[in-house]
C-alpha cells in the first residue's frame, strides 16, 4: 500500500491477505495524527489498529512501526492537519 494525503480524510481502503506488516508515515503532519486502521467486516466499521496508549502505527511525526493483522481491509485517517503533505506505505514484514 502506498498513499499520500493533502488533506484531513482517509486513504482508500486496500485488502491486507493478514500477517505482519511495517508502516512508514512521512512528510508535512500541519500538526495533525495519521492512524493505520484495519476494518474486520469489508468496510462497515473502522478500528484503529493502535489499542488506546500504543502509538505502534499511530503518528504525529515522520515514522514506522510493526503491526499484525488478520486478513481486514487497512486503510490510513488523518485528523486535525492543517496543510499537510504526507505519504504512506504499509509493507508484508
Amino acid at each position: 500500500m502506498k498513499a499520500t494525503l493533502t488533506a484531513n480524510g482517509t486513504t482508500p481502503p486496500i485488502f491486507w491477505a493478514g500477517g505482519r506488516g511495517s508502516f512508514a508515515a512521512w512528510g508535512t503532519f500541519g500538526g495533525g495524527t495519521a492512524k493505520l486502521q484495519q476494518s474486520p467486516n469489508n468496510g462497515v466499521v473502522w478500528i484503529d489498529v493502535d489499542r488506546s496508549g500504543d502509538n505502534y502505527v499511530t503518528f504525529t511525526a515522520s515514522g514506522e512501526g510493526n503491526f499484525e493483522l488478520p486478513p481486514c481491509l487497512i486503510r490510513v485517517s488523518l485528523d486535525g492537519a492543517t496543510s499537510p503533505l504526507l505519504s504512506f506505505k504499509a509493507n508484508r514484514s
